[in-house]
């Protein structure tokens, strides 16, 4: 395209722009040419048209748009947005709703949480100038269904899935304060239940040994002072064999084999460790014939007659999930439900799955539940109570905002921006803020409002003016504003070409 053919094109988007201007300001009456006639205000009720394409041609008249000739339709009262409609009578005031606030909404005067007088919104407006009116026809053809806003009881059932889990506080090591080698192990299988004082292994150990005989001179000399004509003596050898007997205590040593070791008076070889818990071997570290050192792990022991299972809560349930709740266990296999309580959740997120842990605490006295095993877990949430709710697919949720239509009547749509809370298991959303109770809201078909909504917003930008300008002049010459709308579109001297190099496209 060469330069004569752009500009000429750009005088003719100026030409329609001021011809917009005259009609948005008022129109010319016969009364004389060249623009000496007096101009005369549109009255309010007139119907204007606009092109779909280009929603910022406006008209008296019905007719073509002059960018891509295509019929104008009539303009709805109301859909420039710029104005609000002037209701004839008393006003009635609809509601109340803060002005940095738009989902703070009361149904009495008062204050916002900053602190703001709240405003009035009368029946016959919207914040904004934002309602948009369709007829009873498009509104079946679009499909819109309404629910009323009512105040219910919202529950939900949580269902998810758990990890059984030994119980914490009874897991037992066994290890030895002492070094030497395994000579017997008694107890030589993971999972096997052992009783508290059953045998577990025997060391041979040979400070054991040096400490039994340590022991034994300890009584025998006893023994032999305690009928010493000196106290002192006497005392000293009570206070040895004391000790000695200490030592092999700290040893765990038990008290029985002590007393065995003091009746018989022989050494033994080897010594016997036992159980000091009841549960199943949950690890085993130790063989027959090794060699271990003090304080080495040998085995683990854990008791089951107790498990607990971890449930895992998703974030957007938490609110639902509270200790003390009921929670039933279904196992992986046939079988009744297990009743448990919620115990306890923990205050961390699991970072892998991005939930959190429920601990629930089950009587395992059968052994049917087996650590490690999957379950499944449905947590009985508790009812709130007396809450505003509307259905959940009557809200649009943009990210930032969350917004409903409001059924106004007569085929006026109001949006509204909510606060949403809790979403129950039957589909409501608990609204928090932004509704009343008994107001109408859309269910369906409201994603077609929103889009006529934000259409009629941008006519309202396009339409609305900037500020005070010259008038458009009538003999066709471009204004200031459109001088330099056609200086962003061609370049900044494109409105200071000779008017004599544009005479002939002007005729």
């Amino acid at each position: 395209m060469t330069r004569r053919e752009q500009v000429f094109l750009g005088i003719i988007l100026v030409l329609v722009l001021a011809i917009a201007g005259l009609t948005l300001t008022g129109r010319e009456t016969p009364g004389g040419e060249g623009g000496g006639g007096e101009t005369a205000a549109v009255p309010a009720e007139s119907v204007q048209y606009t092109c779909g394409m280009h929603p910022f041609i406006i008209q008296d008249e019905p007719g073509t748009c002059p960018i891509c000739a295509m019929d104008l339709t009539p303009l709805k009262a109301g859909a420039g947005g710029g104005g609000k409609a002037v209701a004839t009578g008393e006003r009635k005031i609809k509601y109340w709703v803060a002005p940095m606030d738009p989902s703070y909404v009361r149904d009495a005067p008062g204050k916002s949480p900053m602190g703001m007088d709240l405003v009035p919104v009368y029946e016959d407006e919207a914040p904004g100038g934002s309602i948009i009116q369709i007829d009873p026809v498009t509104q079946q053809n679009m499909g819109v269904r309404t629910a009323e806003t009512t105040r219910r009881d919202l529950a939900r059932t949580v269902r998810t899935v758990g990890l059984v889990g030994y119980e914490e506080p009874k897991q037992y090591t066994v290890n030895t304060k002492i070094g030497g080698w395994i000579e017997n192990l008694h107890i030589n299988e993971t999972g096997q239940f052992v009783k508290k004082g059953q045998p577990l292994l025997s060391i041979y150990s040979p400070e054991l040994v040096s400490a039994q005989e340590e022991y034994l001179l300890a009584l025998h000399n006893k023994a032999k002072l305690e009928k010493s004509p000196f106290p002192e003596i006497a005392e000293g050898a009570e206070r040895l064999l004391a000790s000695s007997q200490k030592r092999l205590e700290y040893w765990d040593i038990s008290k029985k084999q002590i007393e065995q070791l003091r009746k018989t008076g022989e050494v033994k070889k080897t010594l016997t460790l036992y159980s000091p818990y009841d549960g199943i071997v949950s690890a085993k570290m130790a063989n027959e014939g090794m060699r271990i050192q003090p304080g080495a792990e040998l085995f683990r022991i854990s008791d089951i007659s107790n498990v607990w299972v971890f449930a895992d809560i998703y974030e957007y349930e938490l609110p639902w999930v509270k200790v003390g709740q009921d929670a039933w266990v279904e196992l992986p296999y046939e079988g009744d439900p297990v009743r448990g309580k919620i115990d306890k959740i923990y205050p961390y997120l699991e970072a892998k799955t991005r939930t959190v842990k429920a601990r629930i605490v089950l009587d395992n006295q059968q052994f049917e539940l087996k650590p490690d095993m999957y379950v499944n877990v449905v947590i009985e949430a508790q009812t709130i109570e007396n809450v505003l709710a509307v259905p959940a697919e009557a809200v649009i949720d943009s990210g930032d905002k969350e917004t409903v239509f409001v059924a106004l009547g007569e085929g006026k749509f109001e949006p509204r921006q909510v606060r949403t809370g809790l979403r129950g298991e039957k589909g409501y959303l608990q609204i928090k803020e932004g509704l009343l109770p008994g107001e109408w809201v859309v269910t369906s078909a409201q994603f077609m409002l929103d889009s006529e909504s934000q259409l009629r917003e941008a006519i309202s930008r396009m339409t609305q003016p900037k500020g005070q300008g010259p008038a458009p002049s009538h003999e066709g010459h471009a204004s200031t504003g459109e001088a330099e709308k056609m200086d962003d579109l061609f370049g900044e001297d494109a409105s200071d070409q000779p008017k004599e190099d544009l005479s002939d496209l002007f005729e």
